[in-house]
């Protein structure tokens, strides 16, 4: 039998310095960056006191009350990149068997942001050791527990079909588009709701990044402290976003007369096995999942036109995608352009994965593939 083809009708985005597929596009094309001085916390005691922050109302976008005071900001980014991603593609929901529409959600780090401000409501600042369970919320329990982002997603789409949540780092956002493309090809749902969401710019995370010295301390020149590719690139600068999909078989998309995006014809992914942060420097394992994804697209090496990289910014993650683009590709990599959005809109963990897709089916369209900038 052979796999159905599985294409992008829709898509929604919420970046630094982009809500909206429009202002998303305007700021790639354009070049501008978003990262700034941290302004969500006093980050003075802290190596790196950059980030690429959202101006985000939840409010304005839709969310009432309710809704906002229930979830994390991370969730928030996702229902409304979800809801621009239905509306994007046009596609009538309620005229499909629900229990065909499924949903997956790449997040690395979850509700980061909701836990720390609770913990600090419960805790009194931090300053008993037992928190006071008194002073606890019911929503405490959305962010204590990932697949509530799924599970908000799902509710606002009305999707009765498979439920995911992907957590694998910052592949998150990849490996959650990948899974549900795999759910439509086998033929267990028909839709996909896919991509990612995080919101980690908070006092928890920056320590963590700051702990391995994996953020930027260049504070003086935030608009350009990121620097993929860059002989002084020194760190990443930590990002928040979503970005969501609607996922279709090729037919049916066609049958509706839908706009399609772009189709995803290969999907790999693999582990390295090696350290929790660290990376091999021969790019073995990223070389393998280039190769095994291009043999499942039928793709050859030497037809890539364009590589939207993860370009961190970090010194061994460029060194490490660099070998694995020249041992997968081997001579066309050194003609093919490679460049990363990070350099604008920062590193989401989780959620760049999926903002990078749709960063490159944008570029397909509209035939400008971004540049770095640093």
């Amino acid at each position: 039998m052979t796999p159905r083809r599985v294409v992008i009708t829709g898509i929604g985005v919420l970046a630094p310095g982009g809500i909206g597929v429009k202002n998303f596009w305007s700021l790639l094309s354009e070049g501008r960056t978003a990262t700034r001085g941290i302004t969500f916390f006093d980050p003075a005691q802290f190596r790196s006191r950059v980030a690429a922050e959202i101006d985000f109302d939840p409010e304005e976008h839709g969310l009432n009350p309710q809704e906002t005071r229930r979830m994390d900001r991370a969730a928030q980014l996702a229902v409304v990149a979800t809801r621009e991603a239905v509306a994007d593609s046009g596609i009538e929901l309620t005229g499909i068997d629900p229990y065909r529409v499924g949903v997956t959600v790449g997040s690395a780090v979850g509700a980061t942001m909701g836990l720390d401000q609770e913990y600090r409501v419960v805790s009194n600042g931090g300053l008993l050791d037992l928190v006071d369970h008194t002073y606890a919320v019911p929503h405490l329990y959305n962010h204590m527990v990932p697949s509530s982002f799924a599970a908000e997603v799902a509710w606002q789409v009305g999707a009765e079909g498979p439920s995911t949540v992907v957590s694998t780092g910052c592949t998150s956002g990849l490996d959650s588009v990948g899974h549900a493309v795999e759910l439509i090809r086998e033929g267990s749902a028909d839709v996909m709701i896919a991509g990612s969401s995080d919101a980690p710019i908070s006092p928890i995370t920056m320590a963590c990044f700051d702990a391995i010295k994996a953020t930027t301390p260049r504070n003086d020149d935030p608009e350009h402290a990121s620097r993929p590719f860059d002989g002084t690139r020194n760190g990443f600068v930590l990002g928040e976003g979503s970005a969501f999909f609607v996922l279709e078989e090729l037919e049916s998309a066609r049958a509706r007369g839908a706009h399609v995006y772009a189709e995803i014809a290969g999907y790999a992914t693999r582990s390295n096995a090696y350290h929790m942060t660290g990376l091999r420097p021969d790019g073995a394992e990223m070389a393998e999942a280039i190769r095994v994804a291009l043999d499942e697209a039928r793709i050859n090496g030497d037809e890539i036109d364009y590589i939207n990289a993860h370009g961190s910014g970090t010194k061994q993650n460029d060194r490490h995608e660099t070998a694995a683009f020249k041992k997968s590709l081997g001579d066309h990599a050194y003609r093919t352009p490679v460049s990363s959005i990070k350099s604008m809109v920062g590193h989401s963990l989780g959620a760049i994965g999926s903002i990078e897709i749709a960063a490159s089916a944008l570029a397909m369209v509209l035939a400008r593939p971004e540049r770095s900038v640093a």
